[in-house]
């Protein structure tokens, strides 16, 4: 796979933009908050409709066309799957709402045809690396289940529309447990939401349990190399509903040694989160919160079964994030058949001058890498000779480095 053409309009600090892209690497080089972040972040848009600088898309939209009643962000990516080529499109639209206010609405359009979040997410593939994934070790439980949840939505089908039914359910089932809570009822009326958050979870933990199985073998393979053979990996999946069951008696407590899920059924797992959710009924209507389930997951990393989470050295969660993107590339390219498009933004400085080898080596065997660099000397020089290099200045590509050269 790989992007052939991006055409930004009003997207960041690009008021237009048009570039045919190639199929090797590209190096992006230039000052900071000149817009080579942006790029990476328009073609990651593309892959997951979700941006890694902000949580909120209306940011997104450039600032000066955002000052209208109405404005329109957009990202086109021309691309090739296979033999096939695709365009995809998003429109990010600031609307009138209210007085004086405005509202964004999100068009997706998968070779001219509308389609929602869930539908048009796996279509086009790319894995992200910057300095700020270390959040993903060191931050909390939610910027792992976050970064699950964005990588698994490209490779699983249904993964997204699944996750979606869930947090709808799950809204809805909060909201009925405050009102019992405050205002009494029969408690009958979280059966509807019970079986539906039943149904949808189970499905995502069953997704959870097979995919950090499969990541787990890739990245600690990776890991072992690095490290030379002197770490090794491990992904603790820890779900707030344990769905292996327990024996009587027993306190489930969290354990560092390794629990085997892949055996269980998916109807097993739907009928003992249920079972689980009417058992904590009475404690989750006083509380007015669901406190179960895959909203509450926890994925743990381990080396030498030290939680590097809480005690991981800089060198260690470097060389962890580095072995977990390494093992994302090559399980989407198992899973869909076709390399990610590789986005490494200013990761070079993070790494000392082996790990910028060993990385460098592994995105050579993938189809299209686009970096982003303030100093090309971080760079092998081989390397970039064989890249296309271009200069960003103040929101324009305005001049290739080879060009200079000539």
């Amino acid at each position: 796979m790989h992007l052939k053409h991006l055409s930004l309009t009003n997207f960041r600090n690009f008021a237009r933009l048009d570039l045919d892209i190639p199929r090797r690497a590209v190096l992006l080089v230039g000052a900071n908050a000149q817009g080579k972040t942006s790029v990476l972040e328009a073609i990651y848009y593309l892959a997951t409709f979700a941006s890694f600088q902000t949580h909120t898309d209306r940011q997104l939209v450039n600032f000066i066309e955002a000052r209208k009643p109405l404005a329109v962000g957009r990202i086109v990516g021309d691309y090739r799957r296979g033999n096939a080529s695709h365009r995809l499109e998003v429109r990010l639209i600031l609307e009138p709402a209210g007085v004086n206010g405005q509202r964004l609405r999100k068009e997706i359009l998968m070779d001219g045809v509308k389609r929602s979040p869930g539908e048009a997410i796996g279509n086009f593939n790319a894995v992200l690396f910057i300095p700020q994934m270390s959040l993903i070790l060191e931050g909390g439980p939610d910027e792992r289940r976050r970064y699950l949840n964005l990588t698994l939505a490209q490779a699983v089908p249904h993964y997204a529309a699944t996750l979606a039914r869930y947090s709808k359910a799950l809204e809805q089932r909060n909201a009925l447990l405050k009102l019992l809570g405050e205002r009494g009822g029969d408690p009958g009326q979280l059966d509807v939401w019970d079986g539906t958050l039943a149904r949808a979870g189970a499905q995502l933990i069953a997704w959870r349990i097979s995919a950090i199985q499969e990541l787990e073998r890739l990245a600690a393979q990776e890991h072992l190399r690095l490290t030379r053979g002197a770490e090794v990996l491990r992904l603790a999946y820890d779900p707030a509903y344990e769905p292996l069951p327990s024996a009587n008696g027993q306190i489930a407590l969290r354990l560092d040694t390794p629990l085997d899920r892949s055996g269980l059924k998916l109807e097993e797992i739907e009928q003992g989160f249920l079972a689980r959710l009417k058992q904590a009924r009475a404690e989750e209507i006083a509380r007015g919160v669901t406190a179960i389930g895959p909203h509450r997951d926890e994925l743990r990393f381990l080396s030498n079964a030290i939680d590097l989470g809480d005690y991981g050295s800089r060198g260690q969660i470097r060389t962890t994030l580095l072995s977990l993107k390494l093992a994302e590339v090559s399980w989407l390219h198992q899973r869909t058949g076709q390399w990610p498009v590789i986005l490494l933004d200013e990761v070079m400085a993070e790494l000392d001058a082996n790990r910028r080898a060993d990385l460098l080596q592994a995105v050579a065997e993938t189809e299209q890498t686009l970096l982003t660099t303030t100093d090309l000397k971080l760079y092998d020089p081989a390397f970039v000779d064989t890249a296309k290099v271009w200069r960003v200045e103040a929101g324009s590509i305005v001049k290739t480095v080879d060009e200079e050269r000539g």
